[in-house]
């Protein structure tokens, strides 16, 4: 990757991202407080939709602008001209490096946001102290390895379906689809990614919500899915699914949409 698909990826997937992220906030409440193991309306419900947002404000643009600057890299990294076969592999890889890099300034941002959405009466910046205080550095990154767990699923489903749907369509119509269709690709894949990864993102929201020193504090997704099965059954695994999968598909539309033409113009 040479220095102005850095500086193009950089750009593109930063402003991509914070729009995306800061128009669709409301949504991500709904569904944070959808999955509060103390129930919605205790949560918050509708009241203070726009909790924890200076925290998403401030992390959107790191966290988009290092994912898509290491998914492009490791996109040329692993490139191949043995076989188109292989595309949907090094799309799978690139995504899942992405996704390790981009949780680290990710996670941070999520906890004290999640946190703010379920309490909307305090500040972020009183819930960001309380976490260190209370916590440490590492309680700001409770959470991480089941975010993970949930990003490389997703990323792996996402990026080489938004990728195969737009070589299809540019295929059928003989050139190389437009910024709006590689939305509306995206919409797709995004929709179809956020609903079959809704567990794993409920057992990353009861983890990071979870009181310190809980069992479920610790961190193991497998027993947090357990234990959301055992009391809540199936629903309790899918819950918020139909504002999770409105925020991603939307989300989808304007992320990939508008990063792909940010990413063209400056190119």
């Amino acid at each position: 990757m040479d220095r102005g698909d850095f500086l193009a990826s950089l750009t593109a997937g930063g402003l991509a991202g914070m729009c995306v992220d800061l128009v669709l906030f409301p949504l991500d409440t709904v569904k944070t407080r959808l999955q509060s193991p103390q129930g919605f309306k205790k949560a918050g419900g509708f009241h203070g939709i726009y909790a924890g947002v200076p925290s998403t404000a401030v992390g959107s643009f790191p966290n988009a602008a290092a994912f898509f600057v290491t998914y492009e890299c490791m996109k040329a990294v692993f490139h191949t001209d043995a076989s188109p076969y292989f595309a949907p592999v090094t799309h799978m890889l690139a995504a899942s490096f992405g996704e390790v890099v981009a949780c680290s300034i990710r996670v941070p941002s999520e906890v004290v946001k999640q946190r703010a959405q379920v309490s909307p009466t305090s500040s972020t910046l009183r819930i960001l102290s309380n976490t260190v205080c209370e916590e440490g550095i590492l309680g700001l990154y409770r959470g991480y390895k089941s975010t993970v767990l949930r990003e490389i699923p997703f990323s792996v489903v996402q990026f080489p379906l938004w990728e195969s749907l737009k070589d299809l369509w540019s295929w059928k119509q003989g050139h190389v689809v437009d910024s709006w269709q590689s939305a509306v690709c995206g919409a797709f894949a995004g929709g179809f990614a956020a609903a079959v990864t809704t567990p794993l993102d409920v057992a990353k929201t009861r983890i990071m919500l979870a009181k310190a020193g809980s069992k479920t504090a610790t961190g193991n997704v497998l027993p947090a899915l357990y234990e959301v099965w055992r009391t809540e059954g199936i629903p309790g695994l899918f819950a918020g699914i139909v504002p999770r999968m409105s925020a991603i598909s939307l989300g989808g539309f304007i992320f990939l949409g508008t990063y792909d033409k940010i990413r063209r113009l400056l190119l």
